[in-house]
């Protein structure tokens, strides 16, 4: 019987993702556990292994189609010897049911939700007479389309079996999908840029963030000489090793030693609870291509600066490779958003649940201050700790400040002697 392979959930928050490339073509034998795909979620592009043994008879989806919805059926996997000339997905798809049916494919179970007017491969129109309409868009297409108030049944699918495509939406009539003010118009010329799966995520957890969590700002600024002459003696005894240790290795390790000695901030928030950490597990900000992500540096506070680092260079290669998994940027529990190295004196960051607490690191600036007794140049920089403050107070927070801060001032403490 046909096997209906779906779009999968690859993580918690998963409800569309970009089918990027087939490994097989219609035709080829599959077995079980095998590569037959690459989807890209909003985080990172994952590998889609085939359910059972057969030939991929089918491809529902072609390659490079976006916003394809979880648990959309993309293939269709036919046992050795069945042609699989009576399987019609269509007629699955058209059913019109008033409750949420159980149907069995193969040895796969989904439940068929109740048909709305416009599906997330299928588009259907009532006329007149009552019969209903059927137009294979992709759903990429079908919100272009809406977007330019273009009706799909005047255009010309390119897709398998006449789906029409991206392609063929951004290709029809004039425009190309992207809005400019029209000639003559008060508003200067401008663009709309379709939101990529990753943007979605993160304006949907920003908000969130922002509107259910009460932020509050702690901030101090440290004294960075001993600490950027510790690092440069240590990269000169790695030189010939190719290892070079970052300013960010420090502030990881620093924080991750400053939740040991303060677990109160090593806490997240979850309604009914406060789940403290006995592991520092550091978040740390990485921007990409279209947004950022946060891989995770586990159990930090065990960690040798030397460690921390080569974690964190193949975390951070990975990541913009879109080649991490779910486990290695999903959790965590305090992160790092370090923007020095674009000449940022000073921000505040926005935290990132259930996680409650984000600490954001400023440019180091040379500045003239006493030290001492006595008054001297130095090289500071600005730390602002963003706290939820439903699970951590002030008292805390500024405890956890002057932790990083001492790991900072005396990076002595750092190494693992």
């Amino acid at each position: 019987m046909p096997i209906e392979i779906l779009m999968p959930a690859l993580s918690p928050t998963m409800k569309e993702g970009n089918l990027v490339k087939w490994c097989k073509k219609e035709g080829d034998k599959v077995s079980s556990g095998e590569l037959i795909a690459e989807i890209e979620t909003d985080k990172a592009t994952m590998e889609l292994e085939a359910c059972d043994d057969g030939i991929l008879g089918r491809i529902l989806v072609p390659e490079g189609s976006q916003a394809v919805l979880v648990n959309e059926v993309i293939a269709v996997i036919f046992e050795e010897g069945e042609d699989g000339t009576s399987y019609e997905p269509s007629k699955v798809e058209l059913a019109v049911v008033t409750s949420s049916p159980t149907i069995h494919v193969g040895s796969l179970t989904r439940t068929q939700e109740p048909i709305q007017g416009d599906g997330p491969s299928e588009r259907r129109n009532e006329d007149q007479k009552g019969l209903v309409e059927r137009i294979k868009a992709s759903p990429l297409a079908r919100r272009i389309a809406q977007e330019k108030g273009l009706d799909l049944a005047d255009i010309s699918g390119s897709g398998p079996r006449g789906r029409i495509v991206r392609k063929d939406v951004v290709g029809h009539g004039q425009g190309s999908g992207q809005k400019r003010a029209q000639p003559g118009s008060s508003q200067s010329a401008f663009i709309e840029v379709p939101l990529s799966s990753m943007r979605k995520v993160i304006a949907q957890r920003l908000t969130e963030s922002k509107q259910t969590v009460p932020h509050f700002y702690v901030s101090t600024d440290v004294i960075m000489d001993a600490l950027l002459t510790t690092r440069a003696q240590i990269n000169e005894m790695l030189a010939a090793t190719g290892e070079k240790l970052s300013i960010n290795d420090f502030f990881i390790k620093a924080c991750a030693l400053g939740l040991q000695a303060v677990p109160e901030a090593n806490v997240s928030w979850h309604d009914t609870v406060i789940r403290q950490y006995r592991s520092s597990d550091i978040s740390v900000a990485v921007s990409i291509d279209g947004g950022l992500i946060t891989p995770i540096v586990r159990e930090a506070q065990t960690k040798s600066l030397r460690e921390l680092s080569a974690d964190m260079k193949d975390l951070i290669k990975r990541a913009r490779n879109n080649k991490l998994a779910p486990h290695e940027y999903q959790g965590g529990s305090f992160t790092i958003s370090n923007m020095g190295m674009y000449d940022v004196s000073s921000f505040s960051a926005i935290i990132n649940p259930p996680q409650s607490c984000i600490l954001a690191i400023g440019a180091s600036q040379e500045k003239v201050g006493v030290i001492h007794g006595e008054i001297s140049k130095m090289s500071q920089v600005s730390l602002t700790l963003s706290v939820d403050h439903r699970a951590v107070d002030g008292a805390v927070a500024a405890r956890f400040l002057q932790e990083v801060k001492k790991h900072i001032e005396s990076p002595v403490r750092l190494l693992n002697i």
